[in-house]
């Protein structure tokens, strides 16, 4: 099944990065998409239309227990690398 486009508003996870000597580890948290810009900024596709060959970034609003985090190039992954975004799974 395929996923569908990001748009404003929509809830998905982000994966914080965590600590490089494990006092935090990378989890996901909830976050607010808040843009998606109409080109992708990241090679090797910088300049494409945002969604080339499924590439997608996307401004996010990240809800922290500590505070909220904003990232405005939040690259998707579903490998759940630190930094990225991925939607949640459903059930």
């Amino acid at each position: 099944m395929s996923q569908p486009e990001p748009s404003v508003g929509r809830i998905v996870h982000y994966v914080s990065y965590g600590t490089p000597g494990g006092e935090y580890p990378s989890v996901c948290r909830a976050a607010v998409i808040t843009e998606v810009p109409d080109h992708l900024t990241a090679e090797p596709f910088d300049g494409c239309p945002n969604g080339t060959e499924g590439q997608w970034i996307a401004g996010l609003a990240v809800l922290n227990p500590e505070g909220f985090f904003f990232n405005r190039d939040a690259q998707h992954s579903e490998e759940q690398r630190g930094g990225t975004w991925h939607w949640p799974e459903r059930v």
